[in-house]
């Protein structure tokens, strides 16, 4: 544990090697898409996707080893007593900071199969970032504006078929698709600017959910709800963290049912949207309370008074 040094000399440190360790392990997979793209052989591509899983793992595994050299943290998971690395999840969760993600992924690394992120279909030209992306299966999401629909009525439904076919590659290999609700980090300012009614939370953000269920929800096993919470770092939880300040990790898993209650044509079916968005309100009122009840648990009063990122 380095957590005993100055945070100025942690700071420069701790982010050097979190910085080489994304470049180490971005430069070994891009390679990778770049095979997929001219050995276009079923074969191959569950090879290469094999050896991408290995290099996330990887990353992942310095990323904790990282976190817990530079802090002296302790990590606190409830929750996830019937988790497996055999099943399909869809994960949800609160945002606090970029820290999130490498949490997420420690997290799941003894438990579920390797996270993957929707990504926009455009990024998968973009140079590095979209053969890396590819390389780690990471599926893609094509969305047609009102406006396009309105203009080219034939590409009604599209969207859902490319998503749903980009993710055909996980039929037969156990997947956990992350999705961040809320569409962006919890601050006190977007708190206000968007009018949340949570405490401690921003209004998730249904739509890309309920996309992420029709292009795919028949191949999840369950939907993860996971809680986030730094409880004893109510300031940039990422500096905290690179400065060697935090001290406590609260991962709160609840796993949930996929059945026809929440996978429907959310953008065209009036009725199946506005039970959605309730069942994802209500979702959303529980990991509030869970939240504000444990921060009551706490013996800390400051705990009390901050809740975002700032």
């Amino acid at each position: 544990m380095l957590s005993f040094l100055p945070g100025v000399l942690l700071l420069p440190l701790s982010f050097s090697l979190f910085a080489l360790n994304l470049a180490f392990w971005g430069i070994l997979v891009t390679p990778l898409g770049l095979l997929k793209l001219l050995l276009p052989f079923a074969t191959v591509h569950r090879l290469i996707a094999a050896i991408g899983r290995r290099c996330y793992r990887g990353w992942t595994a310095v990323n904790t080893f990282l976190i817990n050299l530079f802090n002296n943290v302790e990590w606190q998971i409830s929750g996830a007593q019937t988790l497996d690395k055999d099943s399909w999840y869809l994960l949800i969760a609160n945002h606090k900071s970029w820290v999130d993600i490498p949490v997420v992924s420690t997290f799941a690394y003894p438990l579920i199969p390797e996270p993957k992120f929707f990504l926009k279909d455009q990024l998968k030209w973009v140079p590095f970032l979209g053969t890396g992306c590819w390389a780690l299966d990471m599926p893609y999401m094509k969305r047609y504006s009102t406006a396009t629909l309105a203009k080219k009525p034939h590409l009604k439904g599209k969207d859902i078929e490319t998503t749903r076919k980009s993710c055909e590659k996980f039929l037969h290999t156990p997947t956990t698709i992350i999705n961040f609700v809320e569409g962006s980090r919890c601050t006190k300012q977007k708190q206000q600017q968007r009018h949340s009614p949570f405490l401690h939370l921003l209004p998730p953000k249904a739509g890309g959910i309920a996309f992420t269920l029709a292009s795919m929800g028949e191949q999840f096993n369950a939907i993860l709800d996971i809680t986030l919470i730094y409880p004893d770092n109510q300031g940039h939880v990422a500096l905290d963290m690179l400065m060697g300040r935090l001290t406590k990790v609260v991962i709160h898993a609840e796993v949930l049912a996929v059945n026809e209650a929440v996978i429907g044509d959310y953008f065209n079916d009036v009725v199946f949207r506005e039970r959605f968005q309730q069942w994802l309100n209500q979702r959303w009122q529980l990991k509030d309370a869970y939240i504000s009840q444990y921060y009551q648990q706490q013996t800390k009063p400051i705990l009390t008074t901050q809740h975002c990122e700032n």
